[in-house]
């Protein structure tokens, strides 16, 4: 494996000298070479976390540094640092709060063999993940690059689609006479054209891929009516992930020296003679791939002048740019000369300082805000004074888009409530402030930090004597005002945003946690436990689920894992892996949303569920007698599969009576009892 053959940089939290080199140890005798740190303080922790590391094993207790203390602080600090915590016992309680806590394991101390092979997994997945935000901005870059190509080029470029133009560059329109790309928005290419040379290029058009290569000579028409000669290349490309045809028109109108000459001087603000607006998101963006690429963190400052539009209308315009003039040279004297500065707005300068963290410019800042108080600017004769507020903010190998550090900084700045102070980003505290602001994001990442969301249960009901007592665990969230947000709306965002597999396993280990409890009390129950699509593509979730299943001393058959047919059609494959691991640990299977696909049966064939719960519609159409008929058919083909049967949705005693004569195995409602947050429900009373 390649993790194999790097340098692995692991943190150790035990007090133990000799038994933190005896797990060191074991990583090199496996064959790894490791550079390594002993944490002995909190105090030592936050200076450990401004460099990069690749993984925390955490002793089950410390002196010197709490575990727990540890894993917030990685939380807090928004570091990548998957976290493998040791127990002194392998009871499941102990297990579950170490996951829940954010630990990516917990086994116990003294299974050297397991610790090793953990660490191994977590640090293939901490590479996967720098890849991917590598990745991520390597495409933006290529993206980026090929739009300036695009901006730049001394060739008329635009991009069509069904013959309107959806881009052009430049040339382009300096080679038509349009002065604004709008001018050219939902206008057709042909009127652009030649009246004698249309019908040719109608045809070059429309079989533009069968000659590839070949250019069609024809005469372009400007905004003034007069023409030109050009010769026009046609190919087949994507613009805003949409297909459309590329055009290249070349001809004799661009003058790319001067604009390169041009683009030189327009990198600095003509006021101060600090790099401008542009210019510095250019420089961020090199910054964010410098510290994802090469482990180089960065802090940016955001820097506002106080009192800007009181100060403007005092002094005037001539004035206030002599002030501007003066801060710009004190910031110069100020910051060290590898800092870069820019004027990013009218009363904004920005820093950016390659190697620090915001925490270690924050003492340079503190100087800077004293300075500004103190000092007294000439302008004209008069003298003038102001104050700072700064906002600032960091880039590491976790934060790759530099815009979105660009926001961070100046909300901090933004939230400053004195004149002459600053504020430095905390990701807890953006965080509960997104929420607030209705995120649904923030809400469900800061519910899976926080451990505040809701599990309800509803029981599933026998109508056939089953000993076992059945609920489903439904997720609620809960918004900072109290109010539930509607599970379709939250489930849906973190599908999209990448927090479905955090989400399953958070309901998987509370759900077995509770079980665990419940039946310790006598109660035969078992759990009906979603899986999101995000799950069944995990090839990770089995191996985390048998460990926690054991940890937890919970049968395997008393956790039932349902997921949809959509679901299971859409990634038929994966889902048919899931199902036979789950077999192989004896847990059971439900299929959900039955009845609705094509060729539903097709679908079981491959799939060895133990139940299926069918789509809520058929229930919500048994008035219609044939519908009954159709109900009635499924379920007898369904039993003669052996597949016991679930029907959802029975609000009233006719739909029930239906049901049982149709001979549904279990059903589930709010006839019966809706979701609650306890196990309560009376199952004798049904018997």
């Amino acid at each position: 494996m390649a993790i194999e053959k790097k340098t692995i940089r692991l943190l150790i939290l035990e007090d133990s000298q000799n038994e933190a080199e005896r797990l060191v140890s074991l990583f090199r005798n496996a064959g790894n070479a490791t550079r390594v740190h002993r944490l002995t303080s909190s105090e030592d922790l936050l200076d450990a976390l401004k460099q990069n590391w690749d993984l925390l094993i955490c002793s089950p207790n410390s002196d010197n540094l709490d575990p727990h203390e540890a894993l917030s602080s990685i939380r807090h600090q928004g570091k990548d640092i998957p976290v493998i915590l040791l127990l002194a016992d392998n009871e499941p309680d102990s297990v579950t709060e170490a996951l829940m806590l954010g630990a990516q394991d917990a086994l116990p101390q003294g299974e050297d063999e397991r610790l090793v092979l953990v660490a191994r997994r977590e640090l293939v997945n901490l590479e996967e993940r720098r890849a991917r935000r590598a990745a991520e901005v390597a495409l933006r870059e290529a993206e980026k690059r090929c739009q300036l190509l695009l901006d730049s080029s001394v060739d008329a470029i635009a991009y069509v689609h069904d013959g309107m133009h959806i881009y052009a560059n430049r040339a382009y329109l300096e080679l038509f006479g349009f002065d604004d790309a709008e001018e050219l928005e939902g206008l057709p290419m042909i009127d652009l054209i030649g009246a004698s040379d249309q019908g040719a290029f109608k045809d070059f058009l429309k079989n533009h891929q069968q000659v590839d290569g070949q250019e069609l000579a024809c005469a372009g028409v400007r905004t003034n009516d007069s023409s030109f000669p050009a010769r026009i290349s046609l190919s087949p490309a994507a613009y805003d992930g949409e297909p459309c045809i590329q055009v290249v028109i070349r001809a004799e109108t661009a003058n790319a020296e001067l604009e390169e000459k041009l683009r030189e001087i327009s990198s600095l603000d003509l006021v101060t003679g600090l790099y401008n607006r542009s210019h510095f998101l250019e420089l961020m963006d090199q910054a964010a791939h410098r510290a994802v690429h090469n482990e180089q963190p960065a802090s940016l400052a955001y820097i506002r002048v106080d009192r800007y539009a009181t100060l403007l209308a005092e002094m005037g315009l001539g004035a206030i740019d002599l002030l501007l003039t003066d801060l710009a040279t004190l910031l110069r004297t100020h910051f060290p000369k590898d800092a870069q500065l820019a004027r990013f707005g009218d009363d904004v300068f920005a820093v950016l300082q390659t190697g620090l963290s915001p925490q270690q410019q924050r003492p340079q800042l503190e100087v800077l805000l004293k300075k500004a108080e103190t000092h007294l600017f000439d302008i004209n004769g008069r003298t003038a004074q102001t104050t700072l507020s700064i906002g600032v903010a960091g880039l590491n190998d976790t934060t790759p888009k530099a815009g979105e550090v660009i926001d961070r900084a100046q909300r901090c700045a933004d939230q400053l409530n004195e004149p002459g102070t600053l504020k430095l980003f905390d990701p807890a505290e953006e965080l509960a402030a997104a929420a607030s602001r209705g995120s649904v994001v923030a809400m469900v990442q800061q519910a899976l930090e926080q451990n505040s969301f809701r599990l309800l249960f509803q029981p599933v009901i026998s109508l056939r004597g089953d000993e076992h007592e059945h609920y489903e665990v439904l997720l609620r969230l809960l918004s900072p005002s109290g109010q539930e947000v509607p599970p379709h709306e939250f489930l849906a965002v973190a599908r999209e945003s990448g927090m479905g597999e955090k989400i399953d396993r958070w309901v998987i280990l509370s759900s077995i946690k509770l079980l665990a409890d419940h039946r310790s009390k006598g109660h035969a129950t078992r759990l009906f436990v979603h899986l999101s699509s995000a799950s069944l593509q995990d090839p990770t979730l089995l191996p985390w689920l048998s460990v926690a299943l054991k940890a937890a001393r919970l049968p395997s058959d008393a956790l039932v894992f349902q997921f949809s047919e959509p679901d299971a059609v859409t990634y038929l494959k994966q889902a048919k892996a899931l199902a036979q691991g789950l077999k192989d640990l004896h847990c059971h299977i439900a299929l959900s949303q039955f009845g609705c696909a094509l060729n539903p049966f097709n679908t079981l064939r491959h799939l060895p569920v133990d139940f299926v719960k069918v789509d809520g519609s058929f229930t919500k159409e048994l008035t219609d007698p044939a519908n009954q008929e159709a109900l009635k058919t499924m379920l007898a083909n369904l039993h003669s599969q052996a597949k016991l049967t679930i029907v959802p949705f029975v609000e009233s005693a006719s739909v029930l009576a239906t049901l049982w004569q149709a001979g549904t195995n279990y059903i589930q409602g709010y006839y019966l009892q809706g979701p609650s947050q306890s196990m309560d429900y009376n199952f004798s009373s049904d018997d």
